[in-house]
């Protein structure tokens, strides 16, 4: 059986997260099995082919609640989170309401 890569992992696990909620780059790294890979789930996230793939990459913020990057630029990502129903203020997403629990 072959082994599941990390990036496969952290595919698998952000296509959990729900239209209505986001993610910490460090909650999925520790889902995908690495709690200290929290700026290679960026990366990973970074180089994916959204919308081609289908990656909610615009669904995983900092663990501060911060927008953080997005290939396709801050307001973009900021704009699909608020059609999906998160709400933002100053720059950031209240963790308490909307952080999705792996």
């Amino acid at each position: 059986m072959a082994k599941i890569s990390f990036r496969e992992r952290v595919y698998s696990k952000a296509t959990e997260i729900p239209v209505g909620k986001v993610s910490t780059y460090k909650s999925l790294a520790k889902n995908a099995g690495n709690k200290l890979a929290c700026r290679a789930v960026g990366t990973i996230m970074h180089h994916n082919n959204y919308p081609h793939s289908g990656m909610p990459c615009h669904r995983v913020v900092k663990s501060s609640g911060e927008i953080g990057g997005y290939a396709h630029g801050t307001d973009k990502k900021i704009a699909m989170l608020r059609a999906e129903g998160v709400k933002i203020k100053d720059g950031k997403v209240d963790l308490e309401i909307f952080e999705y629990k792996f």
